[in-house]
């Protein structure tokens, strides 16, 4: 069965539209799960608190990546793939895109070497459909102006770096670009339109 991932920026309103997804498979009686990154396991989420910690900075951006990488690397083999081979929809808060954006572009460490380490966690498990849903640097000041966490906290310049590896990686064709300016139930019927043109569901 698909994996369908979300993508963007924080404060994009991705796991807001999740939430909206899953109730709609459930209602529907098509069984999904539901999954975050970094997450999704007892050790991702461990690690997650390590990443994400305002007081785990400096840290290298290689040790960031390959953080993310582990995290991944434990989700797909203890839940993706044994799901997908269930038959279940599997939807994920970021995946590979982030890795791509976030420390490919944003951190500088490039697009190769990311993707050559992401594929080799996953397995080569890549999705079948991702909705990238764009917002700008400014929307994200103003939806994220409260707490933010160690890379929320790492300033404009940064942020319309990981933007412009979004906008470069987002060209493939399983991607689904939705504005996320949009009013949320209007961004989900698009959200909507687009599983079911894909998966007849």
């Amino acid at each position: 069965m698909p994996l369908i991932t979300f993508e963007g920026i924080d404060g994009c309103g991705k796991s807001t539209q999740i939430l909206m997804l899953k109730d709609y498979f459930e209602k529907k009686g098509i069984k999904c799960s539901v999954f975050r990154e970094p997450g999704g396991t007892k050790i991702g989420e461990e690690i997650r608190r390590i990443l994400l910690d305002n007081a785990d900075s400096p840290m290298d951006p290689k040790t960031e990546f390959l953080l993310f990488a582990a995290s991944r690397a434990q989700l797909v083999s203890q839940e993706i793939k044994p799901r997908i081979k269930a038959g279940e929809f599997v939807i994920l808060d970021r995946y590979i895109d982030s890795s791509v954006a976030y420390q490919g572009f944003g951190r500088g460490l490039g697009k190769k070497i990311v993707t050559f380490i992401n594929e080799f966690a996953t397995d080569l498990v890549y999705p079948d459909l991702t909705f990238y849903i764009e917002i700008d640097e400014k929307v994200f000041e103003e939806r994220k102006r409260e707490k933010k966490d160690r890379i929320e906290s790492e300033g404009i310049e940064f942020i319309k770096k990981v933007i412009e590896g979004y906008d470069q990686i987002s060209t493939a064709s399983r991607f689904v670009k939705v504005d996320g300016k949009m009013e949320q139930d209007q961004l989900f019927r698009v959200i909507i339109e687009k599983i079911k043109e894909n998966f007849k569901v």
